[in-house]
């Protein structure tokens, strides 16, 4: 029997990463140490960059807006399995689910656009590194923060408004541990033909146009570094791009194998690994890779933990 919003739906049941009982304490656990870790590593390099002035560049002003996002995204995915497992209830609202759903989209939407201004950031950086406090000054960065967030909102608000919509669901359960775009369609029973075909659109947009606009400028960046004649100035210059680098092709191959997936492969389980990935370890591996691949960062941890035990 289909439920429809206007006589009987009115909250989702989240089914959660595993249904079987033996599982829940070890899921409870490993959720709440990686959340635990994503909050202290996170907090660690915006702490760091508060405190100490050398970190005050423009490069670790973008790695505090990926840090936010970074925690604000686990929070708002994590939180439900973490109040699921200590209160036993395991339902949400359908104005909450919505909620969650948008604030989900927009938070992977500007970390996107802010890990493209990140690449603009390195490319000043390396092909023009004279004029680069000029060039990446203050009012500019938040300009270009701002602008990312604005359009982070924006551009998840229609896949809000068309789901919101949908009056008709195949069922209560949604078989998926938060609120995502994927599973509400598969489980609406009215038309999702122009769902389907926006996140189509809109996926295709935000996949190809962050993506040309971040890989351009390491184009310029290879060429700078090969005219570079000293290995040691080659070495340089690619060590200050190779921690971003590596961020963005983590986050932009979990998306695809996410969200882009052939119809064939997009099962409800593998899309439940992807989204664990994205939600929990690419925000736990985001300040390790930029501490442990950081000179910076680590003589700013160094000079940190010297004072505190001093």
């Amino acid at each position: 029997m289909y439920l429809t919003n206007q006589t009987m739906l009115t909250y989702f049941i989240i089914k959660g990463i595993s249904e079987a009982s033996s599982l829940q304490v070890p899921i409870f656990l490993l959720v709440l140490l990686i959340y635990l870790v994503i909050l202290g590593g996170n907090a660690t390099i915006l702490t760091l960059v508060c405190l100490n002035t050398q970190l005050q560049t423009p490069m670790y002003f973008f790695l505090c807006n990926l840090s936010i996002l970074d925690i604000s995204s686990s929070t708002v995915t994590l939180h439900k399995i973490l109040f699921s497992f200590l209160s036993g209830d395991n339902t949400v609202s359908v104005k909450a689910c919505m909620a969650q759903m948008f604030i989900f989209t927009s938070l992977v939407c500007n970390e996107l656009l802010i890990l493209t201004a990140m690449s603009y950031d390195r490319y000043v950086a390396v092909c023009n590194p004279l004029r680069y406090s000029t060039v990446m000054s203050r009012r500019v960065c938040g300009i270009l923060s701002g602008i990312c967030w604005v359009l982070g909102f924006l551009e998840s608000l229609p896949h809000v408004i068309l789901i919101s919509r949908f009056t008709c669901y195949k069922s209560k359960e949604i078989n998926h541990f938060f609120c995502d775009i994927v599973p509400l369609i598969k489980l609406s029973c009215s038309d999702s033909s122009l769902s389907d075909f926006l996140i189509f659109i809109c996926g295709l947009f935000l996949a190809t146009f962050p993506f040309i606009l971040t890989f351009i400028p390491y184009v310029f960046i290879i060429h700078t570094i090969q005219n570079i004649r000293s290995q040691i100035g080659k070495r340089k210059a690619f060590y200050t791009c190779s921690s971003h680098l590596t961020v963005v092709i983590l986050l932009y191959v979990t998306l695809v194998c996410q969200y882009l997936r052939p119809a064939s492969m997009n099962t409800i389980e593998s899309n439940k690994v992807f989204s664990l990935f994205n939600t929990a370890a690419v925000p736990l591996l985001n300040p390790l890779i930029y501490s442990l691949k950081n000179k910076d960062v680590k003589s700013a941890l160094k000079h940190c933990w010297f004072w505190t035990t001093k």
